[in-house]
């Protein structure tokens, strides 16, 4: 995780861990249906699109979906997506990114060696993959070897030059049916393409950093994002119709995201609408003995309502926080009632940052050092180039001891819990749907 970072508000919430039902031998995860599927989730899995299902019981409100747009039932979607998802399928991957340390500069052969093993689990799962270099120059950031002080000015480096590539994926389109053969009709002049309607068929980004600071082979930081990544690829591939969801392996997050700066001012490049972006950073970190939890200096003067969940808990890192801004409110209170059903239940405290999108917040934390804790990682890129995000993370430096260490190894991570993360954002990815104003920011080159 980036320590130079920059950017919070506050809607906190601290939900205690339900005792987990022990299954019976050879139970599968949820009843299911004569096809293997459980049957609530049929039929939302068959209509994700927007306007085909109809609310259920969880259903998220406006900020989610658009205003007049049907809220799916998350918990059918949940419990299917839970009874395929699959612990050991992330310690493998965990293990073999973790092995080594890997960057673009200190240790350039071990990063080529992820990106290829990313590129072939993408592939495995049906999508399609698509490396995007990037040559940037004098760009500000931040040094990626261990030690000093995290937010240190020492820290920061202005790159003279810095050259890797984003590793992006996409699930292929489905057949179109054969058009049918209609009579000719009068031509007409083209109509302007007119505002998005709310609940449209936008793209939701998932994202996580696959590089390392120098010398810490990174379970944690952030092996187990990019784990979690790759169980989302499985399980959004296996729905009967795939979802506007786009997965990024970003490059140099160490050094100061910049492989994220560069993915973020090509947002909505292509024409499509963005709806939002998910952000996966240090997932893997989970303790649940009292006093494992800490907090920034000040972090209780800015936001007293977080602050007081985690004494409440007796400071236990048994949670996921979600930090999101007022335009992400939707989708971070959609991941909270994911994370709830999934099995096994994980608490969530929920950070909003109260600065806008857009440059404006970014400088913004220069007035408010807590702040900017709450933007250390590659969501913060989308924040300033003005597209909704969510930063999801078990907190890093403030509870895992072995943060930046040679100690984050594989062995330290709890998978049940990193697996129950990845299928709260696959859910919340497949039903995330913008508001009608989410549009993103145009970039001069």
């Amino acid at each position: 995780m980036e320590r130079d970072g920059r950017n919070p508000s506050v809607v906190a919430r601290l939900r205690p861990r339900a005792p987990r039902r022990r299954r019976a031998a050879g139970e599968n995860r949820r009843a299911d249906t004569a096809d293997g599927r459980s049957r609530p989730a049929y039929a939302t899995i068959e209509a994700m699109e927007p306007g085909s299902y109809g609310p259920g019981p969880d259903a998220p409100g406006p900020d989610a979906h658009g205003a007049g747009v049907p809220a799916p039932d998350v918990s059918a979607l949940v419990r299917e997506l839970t009874r395929r998802a699959d612990p050991a399928r992330l310690r493998q991957d965990v293990e073999f990114l973790a092995d080594r340390p890997r960057g673009r500069i200190h240790a350039p052969d071990a990063m080529v060696r992820a990106e290829a093993h990313v590129a072939r689990r993408l592939t495995e799962a049906g999508w399609r993959t698509e490396r995007q270099p990037f040559d940037v120059r004098w760009r500000p950031g931040c040094t990626d070897a261990p030690g000093g002080a995290r937010l240190s000015p020492l820290r920061f480096r202005l790159h003279r030059r810095l050259t890797g590539a984003n590793l992006l994926a996409e699930l292929p389109e489905p057949p179109e049916p054969p058009e049918r053969v209609e009579p000719p009709e009068p031509i007409e002049p083209p109509a302007r393409p007119g505002p998005a309607e709310p609940g449209e068929r936008a793209t939701v980004l998932v994202g996580a950093h696959l590089d390392t600071v120098v010398g810490s082979p990174g379970a944690d930081d952030n092996a187990s994002g990019v784990a979690a990544l790759l169980e989302v690829a499985r399980l959004l591939g296996g729905l009967p119709r795939p979802p506007a969801v786009r997965l990024v392996c970003f490059d140099m997050e160490e050094l100061g995201c910049v492989g994220a700066r560069v993915a973020a001012r090509a947002s909505g490049g292509d024409g499509r609408r963005v709806a939002g972006m998910l952000c996966l950073e240090s997932v893997g970190c989970f303790a649940t003995a009292p006093g494992t939890q800490a907090m920034p200096p000040g972090f209780g003067a800015v936001f007293p309502g977080a602050a007081g969940a985690v004494r409440a808990s007796g400071h236990r890192g048994d949670f996921v926080l979600v930090v999101h801004r007022r335009s992400s409110d939707g989708a971070a209170g959609l991941w909270r009632r994911a994370a709830e059903v999934v099995d096994p239940p994980l608490p969530a405290v929920t950070l909003r940052d109260p600065r806008p999108d857009g440059p404006l917040g970014a400088l913004a934390g220069l007035a408010l050092p807590p702040v900017n804790h709450l933007g250390r990682s590659d969501h913060a890129a989308y924040w300033n180039a003005g597209v909704p995000a969510v930063l999801l993370t078990t907190t890093a430096n403030f509870r895992n001891p072995r943060y930046h260490r040679p100690t984050d190894t594989p062995d330290t991570l709890d998978y049940e819990r990193l697996t129950a993360v990845a299928v709260a954002t696959a859910a919340t990815a497949a039903l995330w749907r913008p508001p009608a104003t989410t549009r993103p920011r145009r970039h001069r080159r």
